[in-house]
């Protein structure tokens, strides 16, 4: 979820949100938040500021307390903590996501990083990263017969197939994505990069024997559903 940071002029209370989720003091005096309006944030001249501000305190968005200090209402102080707590929660995920993504690079050798480089990019493998290994479940890994099979459980309790013979030449798989936009392109969803990455854990030999194959006769293999 991408935060929207445009500041909501034609709405009061979701103004002084704004403005509080910038300024982030429990509370602060008449002219200090005059001038962190007029001359920190630039939103309001001193003038527009001053009406602002009292028109918070006369719809009562803002609380004087008895040393004449200003703070949110209850209502908008309560408001603006869920959304502190969601963006650290979001920060947080994605400090999780790229400490996965740099882990699973990590535990591979230059030869396979340069091999997924060829059917993905970094945002794949972000997104990769945090599907649960439980998803997969693996029932054909033969390099003999150059054959791997696997079904694969999806975000929305979907279920997902994939299969790979080197004989035929053809990649199935049955996601969206890949349908829609990684087939055509010769591209891996964030599935079949997941399924890769399990692999190599499981025979790293076995594992670029099926990607090598694919890369360099990457021209006389079908991508399909």
């Amino acid at each position: 979820m991408v935060p929207n940071f445009n500041i909501p002029r034609n709405n009061t209370s979701e103004m002084l949100s704004y403005i509080w989720k910038v300024i982030d003091l429990p509370f602060l005096s008449q002219n200090d938040l005059l001038y962190k309006i007029s001359f920190v944030l630039y939103i309001l001249t001193p003038e527009k500021a001053k009406i602002f501000i009292k028109n918070c305190i006369d719809h009562k968005f803002i609380i004087e307390d008895e040393n004449e200090n200003l703070k949110l209402s209850n209502s908008l102080r309560n408001n603006l903590n869920k959304w502190q707590s969601r963006r650290r929660n979001e920060i947080l995920e994605k400090s999780i996501l790229i400490n996965k993504s740099t882990d699973l690079n990590s535990n591979f050798n230059n030869d396979h990083k340069t091999l997924l480089k060829f059917f993905t990019d970094k945002a794949t493998i972000n997104r990769a990263a945090i599907i649960p290994n439980s998803h997969f479940k693996l029932l054909v890994f033969n390099p003999k017969i150059g054959i791997i099979k696997s079904e694969v459980k999806g975000s929305k309790e979907e279920q997902y197939n994939i299969e790979i013979d080197v004989n035929k030449k053809v990649l199935k798989h049955n996601c969206h994505d890949f349908i829609a936009r990684r087939a055509e392109e010769k591209k891996f969803c964030k599935h079949l990069l997941k399924l890769f990455l399990l692999l190599y854990a499981k025979n790293s030999t076995s594992t670029e024997f099926f990607l090598k194959n694919i890369a360099k006769n990457i021209d006389k293999w079908e991508f399909n559903s």
